[in-house]
């Protein structure tokens, strides 16, 4: 794949939340619904099944211009095509991902002032989390949408907002200086993955749309 990466609805998925419905459906219909760029996090599962996984996640993007990316496997994301790789605090080294594989999209989580300066060679910066969320219980304590605001302003890098955010709360990220919002839960469990993609991005636009 080679997509444009659009972090204005930024789609994490979950497995579990997913349900018998799986991820590649799920990802279809967020993706009708408006979201604009997808990682797949599948932590609990082995190398092969991740692997197959993004495969089948790469294949029902094949057209649609939407950036596939892995959450920390390199390998994985090398493998299965994908377009870039998501890296957190305990992974390996950007400054080293980025000489093993200077194709890929970089993202990396940060969730302090002082991460995002020392954020090396990356793309994005995923900035969190926003308020506590069950998704990601091993994750820093909840920054406020101040705390995002003043992350995003200690970097050039865009920024995404990630970490309990959901359609009522995303009202609170207008003028954070985020260029969008990361969503797990309120997509991958939701009834209708297409609406509440749309509304999620209708909310997100209009939000942005009043910050100018």
């Amino acid at each position: 794949m080679s997509a444009r990466f659009d972090p204005t609805l930024y789609l994490v998925t979950d497995t579990a939340l997913c349900g018998p419905r799986g991820v590649p459906d799920v990802v279809r219909a967020a993706v009708a619904g408006g979201v604009s760029a997808v990682q797949v996090r599948a932590k609990d599962v082995g190398d092969r099944d991740r692997l197959a996984l993004v495969r089948a996640v790469r294949a029902v993007l094949e057209g649609t211009g939407v950036a596939l990316l892995v959450d920390d496997a390199v390998d994985v994301a090398l493998l299965a095509g994908a377009d870039g790789v998501h890296l957190g605090q305990s992974d390996l080294p950007a400054e080293e991902v980025r000489r093993l594989a200077p194709q890929l999209l970089l993202g990396l989580s940060v969730s302090t002032v002082e991460e995002a300066r020392a954020a090396g060679p990356v793309d994005y910066l995923g900035v969190g989390p926003v308020h506590a969320t069950a998704t990601k219980p091993d994750a820093a304590a909840p920054l406020g949408a101040a705390g995002v605001r003043a992350v995003a302003a200690a970097t050039d890098l865009p920024c995404v907002a990630i970490g309990g955010i959901h359609l009522d709360t995303l009202e609170e990220l207008r003028g954070t200086g985020t260029a969008g919002v990361c969503v797990v839960s309120e997509v991958c469990a939701a009834e209708d993955p297409e609406r509440a993609a749309r509304e999620l991005r209708a909310r997100w636009d209009g939000a942005r749309e009043g910050a100018r």
